[in-house]
């Protein structure tokens, strides 16, 4: 059994993270700021798993908070989710997307290095490649993000590299992600975001539930089959268990491994719509507006290196990912209460 530091773990997917590394057997350290993300999402991570998280509530970027954790607890490796998320947000914001992703782990790293822990999952994201010339993409593809956002995900790719380059001793996972989407079979944690949603499966399920009056399509013109986006939708337990799995590879092996994280399949968003319309019962109204700024036409994964090396493949298909966000949604209509 190791000790894993969770960062961001009360988050979406941070949340399901914790119940993983538990089934594996790990104790988990968790730590978050509930900047966007509430305490009851650890409560429930709890009650699923039948053990307590060893909660810390903090920031990322306090470098005396980090100090004293690690001080605190013989942490064995860390998973890093803590981060500002929103594309459009990162547009508005820069400065505090760069503040929070790119200085706050600078700060996680050097109290790491202090601890003398070396083992790191790292949250990186599919924005990474840009407007991918072709699909599927692959690991090797030329990587030109295109918001604030991705950005900062490739500078901390950057960054990681260079550690190990300079410190051998550090192994590091870099997961890209591509689309997140279900939640926990329980109904008992879900993604909850604040306001409007900026993800397309929330957006849907709060129009199916009647929290929102129809979905704005961001583009109906791109070059696709339908003229809609077209992205790669992994259930979120899945990805939850691509970062247990990428632990037991750290222990085998030392360097940076980069992989793709996603299904290689590719679903525009009229197909997800008719999908999860299909799956709930619900009609769900929508009107194609304008694209969104810093938005691509099509991107989906080549998973087969993630398979390679750590023997992982995504599990739930698409009814799947529509059925749990739906038991989700129905069962937490406001999302999380407040505390």
């Amino acid at each position: 059994m190791a000790t894993i530091l969770v960062t961001g773990a009360a988050g979406y997917i941070g949340t399901h993270t914790c119940i993983e590394l538990f089934a594996a057997g790990h104790q988990v350290v968790a730590l978050d700021n509930f900047s966007n993300s509430k305490p009851e999402a650890m409560r429930r991570v709890a009650r699923i798993a039948g053990r307590e998280p060893l909660f810390h509530r903090g920031d990322i970027r306090d470098r005396v908070a980090l100090d004293t954790l690690f001080a605190t607890h013989a942490i064995d490796a860390v998973i890093h989710f803590a981060g500002l998320k929103s594309v459009g947000e990162s547009l508005s914001e820069p400065l505090r997307y760069y503040d929070n992703n790119i200085s706050g782990s600078l700060t996680l790293l050097e109290c790491m290095g202090r601890a003398g822990v070396r083992r790191l999952v790292f949250s990186s994201s599919a924005n990474v490649y840009g407007d991918p010339h072709t699909v599927p993409v692959t690991e090797s593809f030329p990587l030109g993000p295109t918001n604030p956002y991705g950005r900062s995900k490739y500078m901390m790719e950057l960054m990681l590299r260079d550690l190990a380059a300079a410190e051998p001793a550090w192994r590091i996972g870099l997961l890209r992600y591509f689309n997140p989407v279900g939640a926990h079979e329980s109904g008992l944690i879900g993604e909850d975001p604040h306001g409007t949603p900026n993800n397309l499966l929330p957006y849907i399920s709060k129009v199916a539930i009647g929290k929102l009056e129809q979905l704005n399509i961001f583009g109906g013109d791109y070059p696709t089959a339908d003229g809609t986006g077209v992205r790669d939708y992994i259930h979120v337990v899945d990805l939850a268990a691509a970062h247990v799995k990428t632990l037991q590879a750290l222990e085998r092996e030392a360097g940076v491994q980069t992989l793709n994280v996603g299904t290689g399949t590719g679903y525009s968003v009229l197909e997800m719509v008719a999908a999860f319309s299909r799956i709930s019962g619900c009609a769900i109204p929508f009107r194609i507006v304008g694209r969104r700024a810093g938005d691509i036409a099509c991107s989906y994964a080549d998973p087969s290196l993630a398979h390679a090396v750590l023997g992982w493949r995504a599990q739930h298909d698409l009814d799947a990912m529509c059925r749990d966000s739906w038991r989700w949604q129905q069962g937490n209509p406001d999302g999380y209460p407040d505390d």
